[in-house]
């Protein structure tokens, strides 16, 4: 498709969006992997928090975290999610929508070897979302895990992964007058084809 030449080019969206974000590591002072992680809880309530995106395989989204925190309840409960991820050097972002399930394996073991000692500790000292005293009870705890895990700690039974597979996903340009550039990518099934739209701004 002609109109879709330039930065929207291409048939894969998860190839698509590792381009995109791989312009940005090289233009965006920090966090160019940030993404807002929107959710909703057992009440309908939703909510919304900035994580560390650290893989875009060929199906899904995967970031980590505590299991036992607020967005893994709700995460567990709804089974979705979606998130926005904006580069603003850019004046791009990409918005996902999909369904959510465990990264509970060797990939997660992995990524959680491959953190500073002093993270994969502070991964089992926090409480994640839990109601804290002071930071000396959580400095307390730091002291603690690292008595009781040493130099090379396992990965905690509560903290690992969470994999997004979209069934939609936008890919979004600024343009001039606020005429935006828009497409989106939407499937019902995994196994569907992509279809794909252009969007007014």
């Amino acid at each position: 498709m002609a109109e879709r030449s330039g930065k929207f080019a291409g048939e894969d969206p998860f190839a698509l969006a590792r381009s995109w974000l791989a312009e940005a590591e090289a233009v965006e002072l920090n966090d160019p992997n940030a993404i807002a992680l929107a959710t909703v809880d057992a009440q309908g309530m939703p909510n919304a928090r900035m994580v560390l995106l650290k893989d875009i395989t060929d199906d899904a989204f995967i970031f980590y975290t505590n299991y036992e925190s607020a967005k893994a309840q709700e995460l567990e409960h709804a089974k979705t999610a979606a998130f926005v991820m904006h580069w603003k050097s850019l004046r791009r972002q990409v918005r996902v929508r999909g369904t959510v399930t465990r990264e509970d394996g060797e990939r997660a073991d992995a990524y959680y070897a491959s953190r500073s000692l002093k993270s994969r500790l502070g991964a089992w000292a926090s409480r994640q979302s839990r109601p804290l005293k002071n930071r000396a009870t959580l400095m307390a705890e730091v002291a603690k895990v690292t008595a009781q895990h040493g130099t090379n700690p396992k990965r905690p039974p509560f903290w690992g992964g969470y994999r997004i597979t979209p069934v939609e996903i936008e890919f979004w340009a600024d343009g001039d007058f606020r005429l935006h550039d828009r497409y989106k990518w939407w499937r019902e099934n995994k196994a569907d084809p992509w279809r794909i739209q252009r969007l007014n701004p």
